[in-house]
């Protein structure tokens, strides 16, 4: 069985991932944690670059297939902020619940017309051996809630309102979340494009 590496540290994404290509015949497994890689410097302009920045640096320090994404938030009154910065938004020291809160204050007072905003996950899969590159694009459109909501998911989830569930991102279930999710979006892409590529 081909064994692909998620490129990423974070274990909800790890579990997300392998969970979703859990009926692929691939052997998906998370970064060792004991190797000592350099960091990817992220200073792409778009998702797309970043996504493919990161797997392509794994992939040539691990010489395995490389699975990464980049993803983020995207607020329309912020002018699309955080974005690419999603996950260093306000500085590198901040956790989950500190970023989002920076949000919901920047966002104080502001109607539900101005709250508008947009999860984006670009995922990109390098397989140095057959010289593939992929990438697959989600988007799960939303709302800033105006307090956060819910102990499901991570990163800015619990203040991320779906209208049509009438709960936030970290209130409904895994299984539902996958369906609807920016990247359970660039994911179902990505497994039609690994079946087409690897049939």
């Amino acid at each position: 069985m081909e064994k692909i590496i998620i490129g990423s540290g974070n274990q909800h994404k790890i579990e997300e991932i392998k969970a979703f290509f859990a009926d692929l015949n691939f052997d998906f497994e998370g970064l060792d944690p004991e190797l000592d890689l350099p960091e990817v410097v992220e200073d792409g302009k778009t998702y797309r670059e970043n996504a493919l920045k990161k797997a392509r640096q794994r992939a040539e320090e691990l010489n395995q297939i490389v699975l990464a994404d980049d993803s983020g938030l995207s607020v329309d009154y912020l002018d699309g902020a955080p974005g690419i910065y999603s996950a260093r938004f306000g500085g590198e020291d901040l956790d989950d619940q500190q970023k989002y809160l920076k949000i919901l204050n920047l966002l104080k007072g502001q109607p539900e017309s101005k709250r508008k905003a947009a999860f984006i996950s670009v995922i990109a899969l390098v397989d140095p051996f057959r010289k593939i590159e992929i990438t697959a694009e989600g988007r799960c459109e939303g709302i800033i809630a105006e307090e956060p909501a819910g102990e499901n998911g991570f990163g800015y989830d619990p203040i991320f309102y779906l209208p049509e569930y009438g709960l936030t991102m970290a209130q409904i279930s895994q299984a539902e979340k996958n369906k609807i999710s920016h990247r359970g979006r660039a994911l179902k892409k990505m497994k039609t494009k690994l079946k087409e590529s690897y049939n």
